[in-house]
């Protein structure tokens, strides 16, 4: 009843023009970037927006490639919910928002080819990068907050050198920086009572009807798109969306604009 009740006055506010923390509808809560807070990774940030908390690390280690990409690197990103984040997040493998997250992110990251994965071999090896999210604290937008988590920790990130006498990776002495040669910014929009907002809280995810995530690359292109829930968009909004992630894309971009300086 508690949880019907609050859906139904975020949807009565939103219907008025209003949000429970006064912002307007296309406002982002502050967002605040810090990276190197892992220093065993080999690149880390930690991401808040509003309540919202997400801690994203790089480690690398040499494999095998893939057969078709003999010459390339391997991306691969997981997301972890811990159940100290929210108590609607359980202990187990990644149910399917995780899977969603993590999908979402490397779509944007693969897509957008932020990594020049080309020339990340080592010998018959290559480089993989293993993307981790943990998300620390759950007050919604997920998965803009580790999109955003995911490429700062990637800014951050050094190619440990390798001794090719020894065959070992020497963890912990920086060789050169990952190669990253754009940044991909995810903005979601969500539906409620027919009005389109931007960065959701916890409490008006309950009441959406629809969100639809938006990746742009550094030119304004779309890279990736994921819509959720069971409601619809009107071609209008999608172009609203649209025009909002190349909007806050930019305004995003500034932020991370000092990682490498």
């Amino acid at each position: 009843m508690l949880f019907e009740t609050s859906e139904n006055y975020v949807r009565k506010l939103v219907a008025d023009g209003l949000r429970i923390d006064r912002r307007g509808f296309e406002d982002f809560r502050e967002i605040k970037v810090e990276t190197g807070v892992a220093p065993k990774a080999e690149g880390s940030a930690r991401v808040t927006i509003g309540n919202t908390q997400v801690l994203a690390g790089v480690k690398m280690s040499l494999g095998d490639p893939y057969p078709d990409t003999p010459n390339e690197g391997v991306l691969i990103v997981n997301t972890e919910l811990v159940p100290i984040a929210s108590p609607t997040f359980e202990p187990g493998p990644p149910d399917e928002n995780a899977i969603e997250i993590s999908r979402v992110v490397d779509r944007g990251i693969r897509e957008s080819k932020c990594i020049e994965l080309e020339g990340l071999g080592v010998g018959e090896k290559v480089w993989i990068i293993n993307v981790d999210i943990h998300v620390l604290d759950h007050d919604g937008n997920l998965i803009d907050a580790s999109a955003l988590g995911a490429i700062s920790a990637l800014l951050d990130a050094k190619i440990p050198k390798y001794d090719e006498n020894e065959e070992k990776i020497l963890y912990g002495e920086p060789d050169r920086p990952l190669p990253v040669r754009d940044i991909p910014v995810a903005v979601t929009s969500g539906k409620i009572s027919g009005k389109m907002l931007l960065d959701t809280t916890l409490e008006e995810e309950s009441a959406l009807d629809a969100r639809l995530t938006v990746t742009t690359n550094k030119n304004g292109e779309i890279v990736a798109m994921q819509k959720g829930g069971s409601g619809f968009f009107t071609f209008e909004e999608v172009e609203r969306a649209v025009e909002l992630s190349v909007e806050k894309g930019k305004e995003i971009r500034k932020i991370l604009g000092g990682i490498r300086d």
